[in-house]
């Protein structure tokens, strides 16, 4: 049976069958000011991980990750070349160690590369996810001015998770759908998640 990677996310990884499958290249599609970055954390938490961070200083990521984890010794946290993010990512990608973990957060530094250099950086890093039995996340904002290359992102992945967080009055609604699961079974319904402080499954809106 192919070795599976944790979310963290219980509910989640029973859906998938014991979590991403091992040389799955996965896209998180979230709102800037979802708590999408609670679910990467809870992910990270569970394996060595390697974190390639594309805005904020690994100093602000380590912060964050802190209370979610109870030791560093397999975790390193690096901040990509603002000039030169795909070369500088890809440098990093050659360093990945067998059955880990790499978070790039946020990809858009690479979908605002040229076309070829983009293409290239993905192929590089399937092939090394196979070579290696481990599993990559790239983190994708959803806002107005989509990057150019969001779709070649979607569509090369294995797994997509789209993280919907919608606002009312009174309630904050998150449904987690996967509308794409390459060699698994996408979800036809979403995962309702109440994302505060930690992850449960929100059962509020079940009918009895």
């Amino acid at each position: 049976m192919t070795q599976r990677f944790e979310t963290g996310v219980r509910a989640l990884d029973r859906k998938l069958d014991g979590g991403i499958p091992a040389g799955s290249l996965v896209t998180l599609l979230a709102e800037p000011a979802s708590q999408a970055e609670l679910f990467l954390s809870k992910f990270v938490a569970q394996q060595d991980t390697m974190y390639l961070s594309g805005e904020q200083a690994p100093t602000t990521i380590t912060s964050t990750l802190r209370t979610h984890r109870e030791t560093y010794d397999d975790l390193t946290v690096s901040q990509l070349d603002r000039k030169a993010p795909v070369s500088d990512a890809l440098t990093h990608i050659e360093e990945l160690t067998s059955e880990s973990l790499l978070v790039i957060d946020p990809v858009e530094p690479l979908e605002r590369a040229d076309t070829g250099e983009f293409r290239a950086c993905l192929e590089t890093l399937q092939a090394k996810l196979a070579q290696t039995d481990s599993v990559a996340v790239l983190y994708a904002l959803k806002y107005d001015a989509t990057p150019p290359q969001r779709h070649r992102t979607e569509y090369t992945s294995d797994i997509v998770f789209d993280l919907e967080t919608e606002r009312s009055a009174d309630a904050l609604e998150n449904r987690l759908f996967v509308p794409k699961f390459r060699g698994g079974r996408a979800l036809t319904e979403p995962l309702c998640l109440d994302i505060t402080d930690r992850i449960s499954v929100d059962t509020s809106r079940d009918i009895a």
